[in-house]
């Protein structure tokens, strides 16, 4: 494999400039729920604590339509790459049908999930803000699938730049209105938890308002003919499905996983809860961003699959380790360093105050090898998910995320070795699927040629 690995410095700049606008996009994403949760650790620790259930709790719910919708960045690349523009835009047409096909599902869904909290054993005054959070989210889940659409779109084309100016404006609406509505400002009520909830649903609405400009703009119009795509085109969508749900299905079973792991965790106690907060906070901020370096790799493997120009993906995939260890190598160090001042940034009451700061410091110790491991796997995912080896990535990424799962019931419900352990073996978990992962890479099977054709297919 070796041999494969290209350094091209042109590839290394497009890769820059298509990667750094959808970093900055994932992070101001990032940022949101950041922020959503600072605000919440001054009103308690509980408070903060929910919404970390909440919101991985809402995410699992739309987790498996996300992750099918978001296959659109490595169709839309590679009908560019094979030259037929005009079904750029029907993939994205699709996108749109299926998820407003979803409204009922989220609505049933919302309904029946949200008493999972209380069935994980948490206190009862964390459940009822989670419950408040969840079904919330949940209730709007459709504005995220079309605003997953829109922006797979751009990605897809490698119009990043598009992505980074409308989540960046949705965030910047996002923080003082989510501020005004936690804390009541501006004449607004305190909504607490719930204004959080509601400055999402409403800086979503605004940046698909900021996608569909662009997206209609005369001259993206005219270039990929939406105007004539605005139809059901069975032949995409069946596409779209068989190569989407392996990745849907991938992030619905791992969401839940990690859901899971989470909503378990925090069982132990509040004072626990707070920690896993305070350290997965940080590492939303790490994690999120590496995301977009993952959709940019995968945009620029999928435009030279649909060109069958495999050479070029040996260019990518070597500036994409540039990038990616470059990245998690100064956050590794950086959460390790300064694990004591990052922490103390979400400390504001007294109460389990020593508790929270001694668990959060070990487990930033351990968010630091993590972020370094999660800049090697987010690269070699958007490989393979780039050249349509989304059944190998779904097979592999579910079975060890379950595998890791049921060792952590063990830990936390059956041998009940404290915190400490539980979130060592998640560490050392996502280190062996890591190195499965870059086996994969190694082997070239997802390289073949006739399996390049059937990807292709229609």
């Amino acid at each position: 494999m070796v041999k494969d690995w290209q350094y091209n410095s042109t590839t290394l700049g497009v890769l820059i400039r298509m990667a750094v606008p959808m970093i900055v996009s994932q992070g101001a994403f990032a940022l949101m729920i950041f922020t959503d949760r600072y605000f919440m650790a001054q009103i308690s620790p509980t408070h903060m604590a929910a919404t970390l259930g909440g919101g991985i709790s809402w995410y699992f719910t739309l987790s498996l339509f996300n992750g099918i919708l978001s296959y659109a960045t490595a169709m839309t690349a590679q009908y560019l790459g094979a030259g037929d523009l005009h079904k750029c835009s029907r993939v994205i047409t699709q996108g749109l049908l299926m998820s407003l096909a979803c409204i009922p599902v989220f609505l049933v869904l919302g309904g029946i999930l949200k008493n999972m909290f209380a069935w994980m054993g948490h206190a009862p005054e964390q459940v009822v803000l989670e419950e408040t959070y969840y079904t919330i989210m949940t209730s709007f889940s459709v504005l995220m699938l079309i605003r997953t659409c829109l922006s797979c779109f751009f990605s897809g084309i490698g119009r990043t730049n598009v992505v980074m100016f409308c989540d960046v404006a949705g965030v910047l609406f996002n923080v003082p209105l989510t501020w005004a509505l936690v804390f009541g400002q501006f004449g607004l009520p305190a909504m607490g938890i719930a204004g959080a909830a509601w400055g999402s649903i409403l800086s979503m609405v605004f940046a698909i308002v900021l996608y569909l400009v662009f997206y209609l703009t005369p001259a993206n119009r005219k270039q990929f003919d939406i105007a004539h795509s605005l139809v059901f085109d069975r032949g995409i969508t069946r596409r779209y499905i068989r190569l989407g749900f392996p990745s849907g299905m991938e992030m619905f079973l791992n969401v839940a996983a990690f859901n899971l792991f989470i909503l378990m965790f925090q069982s132990y106690g509040i004072a626990e809860a707070a920690a896993a907060t305070i350290v997965f906070n940080w590492d939303i901020l790490s994690f999120v961003p590496l995301l977009g370096l993952n959709i940019a790799v995968m945009s620029m493997i999928g435009r030279f699959v649909g060109a069958r120009d495999m050479s070029k993906t040996n260019e990518v995939t070597t500036a994409g380790y540039i990038l990616g260890l470059g990245y998690s190598l100064c956050l590794a160090t950086l959460f390790i360093v300064l694990r004591e001042p990052l922490v103390e940034v979400f400390i504001f009451q007294e109460e389990q105050s020593e508790e929270i700061r001694e668990l959060a410091r070990f487990m930033m110790i351990g968010l630091g090898v993590y972020a370094f491991i999660e800049g090697v796997l987010q690269v070699a995912t958007g490989v393979l998910r780039g050249a349509g080896d989304t059944q190998w990535v779904m097979r592999a990424s579910v079975l060890l995320h379950w595998v890791m799962l049921v060792a952590e019931y063990f830990i936390i419900k059956v041998w009940n070795l404290g915190p400490r352990i539980a979130y060592l073996g998640f560490v050392l978990m996502v280190l062996t699927i890591c190195l499965v992962f870059l086996i994969r890479l190694w082997g070239n099977k997802w390289r073949d040629p006739d399996r390049l054709d059937a990807v292709m297919a229609e």
